[in-house]
């Protein structure tokens, strides 16, 4: 299986949920200074050789905790260009790293579990095997994050033009992803609102 680093794509300007995603506490009733950041880099670690977190303005305010969490930090010079800017930005890193594929994923959506991530990855080198590029999750009939992609893939979303969408990239090439079905339900889009973030507390209760 390809050699993985993690990417987390957090430089967004959360102008909808009124402050940064990325420090939003998970699980939403959580008092024990977890963020969805930190949530994140702990959820990918196992599964990875290094964890990369891409900031934009928010850089400063991100730094404390990609640092506790022992990631390293990309920035976006231009975060405004959109989350493809932010992606290219990260997969420039990742391939400069000398990494074979990555495990991307968006910052306001929840971590998967463990065994999830452990059968995503399982699935990601039966497919490279086969030819495949990437693997997503998939929960009746919903497909959400992390993303692994392997250097094929990467490679497409480096030469597109930062106008680009990820999304779209994935349809015109959707011979080569295969969907993992996973248990966990899966957020799509990502939170975005505070109304968004606050139904996480119905669908996961205190532990």
């Amino acid at each position: 299986m390809p050699v993985l680093c993690g990417l987390i794509l957090a430089a967004g300007a959360s102008s909808r949920m009124g402050t940064d995603k990325a420090l939003l506490p998970w699980p939403p009733h959580a008092n024990d200074g977890t963020t969805l950041l930190s949530a994140h880099i702990c959820a990918l670690r196992p599964h990875t050789q290094a964890v990369m977190v891409v900031a934009g303005r928010n850089a400063e305010r991100l730094q404390p905790v990609i640092a506790a969490c022992s990631a390293e930090m990309v920035v976006n010079p231009a975060p405004e260009r959109g989350q493809f800017s932010s992606l290219q930005a990260g997969l420039r890193a990742v391939v400069e790293r000398g990494f074979e594929g990555a495990m991307i994923t968006p910052v306001d959506c929840p971590p998967l579990s463990a065994a999830s991530l452990e059968k995503l990855c399982a699935e990601f080198a039966r497919a490279v095997k086969q030819g495949l590029w990437a693997v997503t999750p998939e929960h009746q009939g919903r497909h959400g994050h992390p993303l692994l992609a392997a250097s094929a893939w990467i490679e497409v979303i480096l030469r597109a033009p930062v106008t680009g969408n990820a999304r779209e990239v994935k349809r015109a090439h959707a011979r080569y992803f295969a969907s993992v079905p996973v248990a966990e339900i899966l957020a799509g889009a990502g939170m975005n609102t505070p109304a968004e973030y606050a139904a996480q507390v119905q669908v996961r209760p205190r532990s």
